[in-house]
């Protein structure tokens, strides 16, 4: 079992397979739109935009477990993001990212990355850094900025 062993909607609703990344680094991000950390999604685009190339992915999920902070449907969410963000990276359905109904590649990556609460996600913006090869390699807190994560991500693309 590994990240490319799971599906995920885009946002506009088309079910693709995380094989589709394989061979790339991943950088995957539970998501908000209303949240104090939503203005990551600008450091999450500069980076895209820095290193995203064949190499290097970032993936958003949005999730709306965390104070009601993603209450849109999936056409609010992207326009969100691509108005006031100017987001090019893929982003997916909202998923649930805790609790009995959290998405599968959300269970997957908790249980091979602990966090403070265990292996629970206790906010937006819980960053996982995939190597090349499926492997989770790293976990971030929400107040970890995205522009920290460059040479991280950097000695994984080589």
């Amino acid at each position: 079992m590994g990240v490319y062993d799971f599906n995920a909607a885009t946002i506009e609703g088309e079910d693709i397979s995380l094989k589709n990344y394989q061979g790339k680094v991943l950088l995957i991000v539970n998501t908000a739109s209303k949240c104090g950390f939503t203005p990551q999604y600008k450091d999450l685009e500069n980076l895209y935009q820095k290193l995203g190339n064949e190499k290097f992915e970032i993936l958003g999920f949005p999730c709306n477990q965390f104070a009601n902070q993603e209450p849109g449907n999936s056409e609010d969410i992207k326009n969100f993001c691509e108005i006031n963000y100017g987001v090019t990276f893929q982003i997916f359905e909202k998923v649930d990212v805790k609790g009995p109904n959290s998405h599968p590649l959300f269970k997957y990556l908790t249980e091979q990355k602990k966090g403070l609460l265990g292996g629970a996600i206790k906010w937006n913006f819980t960053k996982f850094l995939i190597d090349a090869n499926g492997n989770v390699v790293d976990r971030f807190a929400p107040t970890t900025s995205p522009a920290k994560l460059e040479e991280d991500i950097k000695k994984l693309m080589v």
